[in-house]
């Protein structure tokens, strides 16, 4: 179908959106820049992004958990996300700007609306996982996954939910799932919110570490919010009270604090991560168990399909590779076009 073409009034309309949005920040850069020149702000400090709006981020004080403070950012920054570390001046009225970003260790990222990879948090410690036994728990799910998490180098963690559900019909068959990743190195934890089992295995992994939950609709992850972070809603208001601003609870990741220790990134977005475009070196390298093969194959382009000396291919022959994930590769890479 051919691209329509806008008319005159039209292109005029979409220009005149633009020019007062440029005006509008250059309007605030100048404003930030006149405050940068008085003594209206204080000295510099660390602090966090608990979460942002644009160009205004709720800043916390490392030193005063629970403080916030809303911040303007400089034109002439990247954007910034929650979970960011950075340098900031406060102000008058709790309002204050963001001066300079702080290097990331980590961070997670997700495509927008026109396939562009954006980060959407940073500075995250684990990426748990959450399965359970409805929705069913499929393989080739929990393996897009952990490849996902495998190519931005954090750390997931695979948690099985809802145990109070599991029976005689599923059990065998969630044991065995579970007991694959679990020989592949990965942390596998169960737990029920219902049962009130394995909640404190969870806290103590998470205490002193930054992380963020993601899976299926369904597997439970807002219960597990909601029993981890106790009185998560009123702390939602009393944000929202605080910087008299809404809050957008349904699309901005904000970090909140466990009572425990450790910290909790939740946002709808986030939670649904793991499926977007990816590399098939990126694939290949998110199964564990095939990168000691890698580099080891007769021909440098091989497909790891049927080419002689694939050293793939003699590792799955040897039982070092399982089939069931050879498969599960191969289904990635063949979707990769639709992830």
């Amino acid at each position: 179908m051919a691209k329509r073409k806008l008319n005159r009034r039209q292109n005029w309309r979409i220009q005149k959106i633009q020019d007062e949005r440029a005006e509008r920040a250059k309007r605030r850069e100048s404003r930030i820049q006149d405050q940068l020149n008085t003594s209206e702000l204080g000295p510099e400090e660390e602090g966090l992004v608990i979460a942002h709006y644009g160009v205004q981020l709720d800043i916390e004080r490392p030193s005063e958990p629970g403080s916030l403070y809303r911040c303007h950012l400089r034109a002439n920054l990247p954007a910034l996300v929650t979970g960011d570390r950075i340098i900031w001046r406060p102000g008058k009225d709790d309002i204050g700007v963001v001066v300079a970003q702080l290097p990331r260790e980590s961070e997670l990222c997700r495509p927008d609306n026109h396939g562009r990879i954006k980060p959407v948090a940073a500075n995250i410690d684990y990426i748990v996982l959450v399965v359970a036994p409805v929705p069913t728990a499929h393989a080739n799910l929990i393996d897009r996954y952990l490849v996902a998490a495998e190519a931005i180098n954090i750390e997931p963690v695979l948690l099985l939910n809802k145990t109070d559900l599991i029976n005689d019909s599923n059990r065998d068959r969630l044991l065995e799932l579970m007991a694959t990743y679990r020989d592949l190195g990965y942390q596998v934890l169960t737990a029920s919110t219902k049962a009130e089992h394995g909640l404190d295995t969870i806290k103590k992994l998470l205490k002193g570490h930054t992380s963020v939950f993601v899976g299926q609709s369904g597997v439970g992850k807002s219960s597990l919010v909601n029993v981890l972070l106790p009185g998560i809603q009123a702390k939602v208001g009393e944000l929202s009270e605080q910087t008299g601003k809404g809050m957008h609870t349904t699309t901005a990741a904000r970090l909140f604090h466990f009572p425990e220790g450790g910290s909790l990134i939740d946002s709808p977005g986030i939670r649904e991560f793991g499926l977007w475009h990816m590399e098939s070196e990126d694939v290949i390298n998110g199964f564990r168990e095939f990168r000691e093969f890698l580099g080891y194959c007769r021909f440098r382009d091989c497909n790891h399909e049927q080419e002689p000396g694939c050293a793939l291919l003699q590792a799955l022959e040897e039982g070092k590779i399982e089939q069931k994930r050879m498969d599960s590769y191969r289904q990635i890479l063949n979707s990769i076009g639709e992830l």
